[in-house]
Formats: C-alpha cells, structure tokens, sequence
C-alpha cells in the first residue's frame, strides 16, 4: 500500500499547490465519477505516468471525531483479500487537518448500471448471449471468493459491479463497494443489528421480513436480480421504498416480489412462520395472492430452458436452499455454448457485434472540497492510458480474441488476518499515517477471529476455472 499512488487536487480547487500534502501534489484530479451515502468517487491521473486511478473520499464520522467505523471496515477487508474479480485496494491516504480518508483503487472504465442503460437507452437490444454469461460467471466467480472468505458483500447491485477497460485486463468484471461488507462467521450478535442493508431492489425476502440472523445467501439474491436485469435491461423488483425508517419491512417491494414468484409458503420455506415481519404483519404483506407466478414470462426464458432453472435457483424463498455462489459455478448453463470468457466485451461469435460501451461519465465542475469551478461535465477521452484504466470513449477501440482465464486457486486468508476491527479500539485512529495505517484491534475483535468456523454448505469449494468443455479460447 505504500506504492506511492495517490490523488491530487484539480488546478485552482481547495486551496494552493503549496498547501497540499506532498503525496496529494503528485497527482491531477480529472473529476468527479460518483456519490454516495459515504462519501464522493474521483477519477485522477499520475503526473508521471498518466495512468488513471479512481479515488474514494470518505465523509467525516456523524460525530465528527475522526474517519467513520464504515471506512474502517472496508479498509480492513480490502488490505487483506485478493482475486481478480475483486477491486483491488491500491493505497490509503489520510489528511490530518480534516481527518479525511481517500482510498486509491485501480480505475475500471465501465459497470454494468451504465452497460445495462447504454443497451435500454442508446441502442434498445438486449445484451448478447456471451456478455451476459460471462458477466455473470465472473461475478459469480469473485463472490464465491469473497464467501469462502467468510465475508458478505451486502450491498450486490449492478453500479457496484465494475468492467475493465482497454488493456491486459479489458472485460474482467471487479466487485466494489465494501462498505456494507462484513466477516459473519460465528457472528457475536445478529446481523440484524447492523441495520437495513442491501439496495431494495435487490434486497432478499428474509431481509425484508426482518431476519435476525442471515447468510452469504443474501448475495446470491441479489445476483439473481442482476442476472434478470442483464437479461431484461430493467429492473426485476421495482418497489417504491418508504424512506426515513430503520425498520426493512417494506411492503410493496415484497408485493413485487410475490407478484413474480407466487407467495411464500411454510411448506416450502419452513422457517417463513418465525421471521418477525410475516408473523406480525399477515394483514398487509398476504392481503393480496398471486397464484399464478410467471418468472420465466417476466424474464423472457423457456421454463425448462439452463438459464432460467439458475435464475430460479438464485431467487429460491428458502435462503437454506438458495444456490450458493459455487454451486452456480458448476451449473450447467455455463457449461453450454457460448461458453463464458474472461473478456466479457468481446463475442466469440464473428457475426455478433462488438458494442463500444461509452466510458462513465465525468464531472470535471467538481474538485476533491466538493465545490465546483466553471469547467462543463463531460465524459473521459483519454489515449494515453495504461492496463484497466479509461479509454476514449469516442473511438472504437481494436479487441482482440477473449483470453482464457488462469486457474484461480481459492486460498482461505488466515482467520487472524481477518479478524473484525473493533469499533471500541476506534481512538487510535488518529495515529494512522499514508503509508502504514496501523489499526488497532481490540480483545473482543482478537476473541471473535479465534471461534471456529460454521459449516456452510458449498463454502470453501475450489473454483476450477472456465468450463473446460467445447472451449474456444
């Protein structure tokens, strides 16, 4: 993490040149590419090289006495796990005056939020065959990572689900925004109470219904929102959240999901009758039943077809018998033709046609103080750029023929490595530095690495890489 790397603050913006720390004066702030309840998303250049980098700037602490326990968590998950489907954590930065933090990862060109709206709005034709699966893989791919791992993504959505641009790693998918990520084997307390997590749309029954306890299954829901979203450009469950309140139950997001899927039974998922919110609030969540449950019409698939048995495995009511992201792996629709590849941009089809995604836009107005300057918004176009990082947007870029992807071993990360940072041990934090960031971790957090780990059916299963049958890298 002390490569140097960093970030730097637009000419003109948040004070002089002289003013900046020295890691800041390295680097050129392009603009802003994002926001979000912890913070702004930048995209900047080294001044050396020009290789592009994006930039996350977290808000201070609601109270305000240093960097917020949310950063903390995705710090310290991000510093200890690696795999290629995962965003890589390239440097930490803190700037002492204002207790800011900025973390540094390499800068991906495209998300499938933007593939899924350039295909709706721009050229209104779904995603082909061979993008989709192999979208889909490597996601499948880093989750399986990242559960075997122990740990839950908790907030899956497709603006989170990254692409790579032009270079060695052009169409490698990286899963991003560890905020909401937590370690849960053997947990302390419920998971419930960490609060509402998880993007409604993409949020899992037993969440709605107000679970106490949960699982890596949550993930694998919202994978089968985003499955159905690249398969039908639009969101599979568009509920209308009632904002304001702590409490996950939200009634019309789960009567879209029983409209899709036929209500829940307790003959199917036997532990319905002991989740709070369907035990308490029978009134309103089974006022109306849909009998006639039609995903495959919603989703445009032939019921006995590959794709739609896996979309109706990842979106199972009963988290118990949800597909796990290893089992998913091995399902036969990624063993049928097209075959899924590490470069998801391009078909291995000649008569398909290669989409030139545009790169996601860029506010140039807005510098790293969050105020603006005169310069218009406009997207990045940049043609001296390095491996993964933006390209211009305006030129049609040579793709070459999809790589095969290495063999990825799915080595466990040593539970003392992982252990949860504890929230106590927050007030030495004021003692980190760009280089190191030395966090301490207290007795309860000591405690919690040394439990052993529960059973979860398809956890630690080792990935074997793209399926080997009819290949045609």
């Amino acid at each position: 993490m002390g490569d140097g790397r960093g970030i730097a603050a637009a000419s003109g913006g948040g004070g002089g040149a002289n003013n900046r720390p020295a890691w800041l004066q390295q680097y050129d702030l392009v603009g802003k590419i994002g926001e979000g309840t912890y913070g702004l998303v930048f995209l900047a250049k080294t001044k050396l090289l020009k290789s592009c980098i994006a930039i996350k700037k977290f808000k201070q602490s609601k109270d305000g006495d240093g960097v917020s326990p949310t950063a903390i968590r995705e710090i310290m998950l991000l510093r200890e796990i690696s795999h290629e489907n995962v965003v890589k954590l390239v440097n930490v930065h803190i700037n002492h005056a204002d207790m800011s933090l900025y973390l540094a990862f390499d800068y991906a060109e495209h998300d499938l939020y933007e593939i899924i709206r350039h295909h709706r709005e721009k050229l209104n034709h779904s995603i082909n065959q061979y993008t989709v699966k192999s979208l889909l893989w490597q996601l499948l791919n880093g989750l399986n990572y990242l559960h075997s791992n122990w740990i839950i993504h908790r907030d899956l959505k497709p603006s989170n689900i990254l692409v790579m641009g032009e270079g060695d790693e052009q169409g490698v998918v990286k899963i991003a925004d560890f905020g909401l990520a937590r370690i849960y084997q053997a947990p302390l307390k419920p998971l419930s109470e960490n609060g509402v997590v998880v993007t409604i749309w993409y949020r899992a029954p037993e969440l709605l219904l107000g679970g106490k306890h949960y699982t890596s299954a949550v993930d694998m829901w919202a994978v089968g929102c985003i499955f159905a979203e690249l398969l039908t450009l639009k969101p599979l469950f568009q509920g209308v959240e009632v904002k304001g309140t702590p409490n996950p139950f939200q009634v019309d997001q789960l009567d879209k999901i029983f409209k899709v899927l036929g209500h829940p039974t307790p003959e199917k998922w036997p532990t319905l009758v002991n989740l709070p919110h369907w035990h308490n609030d029978q009134q309103h969540i089974q006022g109306h039943k849909y009998d006639n449950p039609c995903l495959h019409s919603y989703v445009h698939l032939p019921p006995k077809s590959p794709a739609y048995d896996l979309l109706s495995k990842m979106l199972e009511y009963d988290p118990r018998k949800r597909i796990t992201a290893a089992q998913a792996l091995e399902h036969e629709y990624f063993r049928i033709d097209p075959l899924p590849g590490r470069n998801a941009l391009v078909p291995t089809q000649p008569v398909e046609k290669i989409v030139n995604y545009p790169a996601r836009p860029v506010d140039t107005s807005t510098d790293f103080e969050g105020t603006t300057s005169i310069q218009p918004p406009q997207s990045v176009s940049s043609g001296n750029v390095v491996a993964g990082s933006v390209a211009a947007s305006q030129v049609v870029p040579s793709r070459g023929v999809p790589r095969p992807i290495p063999l990825v071993g799915m080595q466990r990360v040593p539970p003392a490595s992982m252990a949860a940072f504890n929230i106590a041990s927050q007030g030495g934090i004021g003692a980190l530095n760009p280089g190191g960031l030395p966090l301490q971790r207290g007795a309860a957090a000591q405690a919690h690495s040394q439990q052993l780990r529960r059973k979860d059916p398809g956890m630690g299963m080792q990935n074997t890489g793209y399926p080997q049958q009819k290949r045609r890298f």
